[in-house]
């Protein structure tokens, strides 16, 4: 994004619309947006994000040292570490949708390869190791797997996603958490139906004929790989018989 004037009204409308849809509440979370000429607008600290004015919002350098006396998001070096990591992020949403954050706190993986539009959108969203907030060590959790994967869970905190926009991080954030209410509801009727490795084969081929990025081996099906034997009764008994009369 070019204009700091705009980045400042983008970020007020979209900190409004994630407080009013409950993925934000009280004084959580942080947005932030890369100018053009590599400095950030970031939302300040303690602040509610629906309640926001352009004026409060702060204004740095690509190192995070503020311009005048505002305070930025007291998670800024997460912030940083992503910008470092990824050229093509122009904005960054951390926020704490309920069921998303549910399954990070409960360290619950989002089931990979069960939905079409999240595996050619996202390959799968993986959940980033636990860091305090506001330290390093949170940055360098969310550092590495931002490598490679557009939103992430942060085990024991919330929910984080990137875009080459702010409009596209926050609609990232809404397909994240609709996700996450889509794969509750599937574990409460009996757990989610993986698709084959050859249909996600497809979706990978259709992901990258979109520009995208090769679907990362991580998302594929659990069972990948592996092999299945299929026993009768008296196959299985005798195994079992075999092993014990092995340890005698």
């Amino acid at each position: 994004m070019d204009g700091e004037k705009e980045a400042r009204a983008t970020i007020i409308a979209a900190g409004r619309r994630l407080y009013e849809r409950h993925i934000l509440a009280s004084l959580e979370g942080n947005i932030s947006i890369r100018l053009a000429d590599g400095r950030l607008v970031t939302t300040p600290t303690g602040a509610n994000k629906g309640r926001m004015t352009e004026e409060c919002l702060v204004v740095t350098d690509s190192e995070g040292n503020p311009e005048g006396s505002g305070k930025p998001s007291s998670e800024m070096f997460m912030h940083l570490a992503i910008y470092r990591e990824r050229k093509d992020v122009g904005a960054v949403v951390h926020a704490h949708p309920p069921i998303a954050t549910g399954y990070a706190v409960a360290g619950r993986q989002l089931p990979a390869a069960v939905l079409a539009e999240v595996v050619v959108g996202f390959g799968c969203i993986p959940i980033a190791p636990y860091g305090t907030p506001s330290t390093d060590a949170l940055a360098e959790a969310v550092a590495g797997p931002i490598r490679n994967y557009d939103a992430l869970l942060m085990a024991n905190h919330g929910a984080l996603t990137v875009g080459a926009s702010l409009e596209q991080a926050e609609e990232r954030m809404y397909q994240l958490e609709h996700f996450a209410h889509i794969s509750l509801v599937s574990h409460l009727l009996g757990g989610p139906q993986e698709f084959s490795v050859e249909e996600v084969d497809r979706l990978s081929r259709l992901r990258e004929s979109w520009g995208g990025s090769p679907i990362p081996p991580a998302c594929y099906p659990v069972g990948c790989g592996s092999e299945t034997v299929t026993l009768t009764k008296d196959e299985l008994v005798g195994l079992i018989a075999e092993a014990v009369r092995s340890l005698k």
